[in-house]
């Protein structure tokens, strides 16, 4: 069974405010059946599919997690790195982070923003110093923070940040935000984003559950 397609339509779903009832008798099916679908209890047919994906306007690769994006446009970061100067994994990392700070940036609130900025710096420096203590021969004077305390230090810094930004969350003003919203908002970092949330929740996902087992019910 597809993983993606039952959180799929139900966040498509959501997303348009449209009732499990209402949606069921568009697609012609009992609300029992769709809500056994939204809830990876049943797989459905390819007819299903391709009237879900006509009712929310997408493609079936989207509906299928096979593209980031709504459109279906499947993003080839091989053939992206090959019209510039850097990695595939350089291009995520850059458009993830500039999306970000640009979703921030459009509440309005310089706090939630600066709270995001700093945590996005923490999380480099603290990879910068690992990938710096490769080389016993690298020169630490670079650092004013002795290597001892780096790590610890940087963690509670981040763990401030993250309690900085959830704060204030509380009086940003924010637009509701949906796959298409961030594509239409942010065209060439979208994708990016989309590609570094599934492959983050992929990397929790062996954390948790390390030899695949399905989850309980």
């Amino acid at each position: 069974m597809n993983p993606d397609f039952p959180r799929i339509i139900t966040l498509l779903r959501k997303e348009r405010n449209i009732s499990q009832k209402q949606a069921a008798s568009d697609l012609g099916v009992s609300q029992a059946l769709l809500s056994h679908y939204e809830k990876g209890i049943r797989e459905c047919g390819l007819d299903f599919l391709v009237r879900a994906a006509d009712y929310y306007n997408v493609s079936c690769d989207y509906l299928l997690g096979r593209s980031p994006e709504p459109g279906g446009r499947v993003v080839s970061l091989d053939e992206e790195t090959e019209r510039s100067d850097i990695s595939a994994e350089d291009k995520i990392i850059r458009g993830a982070a500039g999306a970000v700070l640009g979703l921030a940036e459009k509440t309005g609130s310089k706090e939630l923003f600066g709270a995001v900025y700093n945590y996005l710096t923490l999380s480099v420096y603290k990879m910068f110093r690992a990938v710096f203590s490769a080389n016993p021969a690298n020169d630490k004077r670079m650092f004013s923070i002795p290597e001892r305390a780096a790590d610890d230090l940087a963690d509670a810094a981040m763990s401030v940040s993250c309690a900085a930004a959830k704060c204030a969350t509380a009086s940003a003003e924010s637009s509701v935000i949906t796959t298409n919203s961030v594509s239409a908002d942010f065209p060439e970092e979208a994708s990016m984003l989309l590609i570094a949330v599934k492959a983050a929740e992929e990397n929790i996902g062996s954390a948790v559950n390390p030899r695949g087992k399905k989850e309980e019910k």
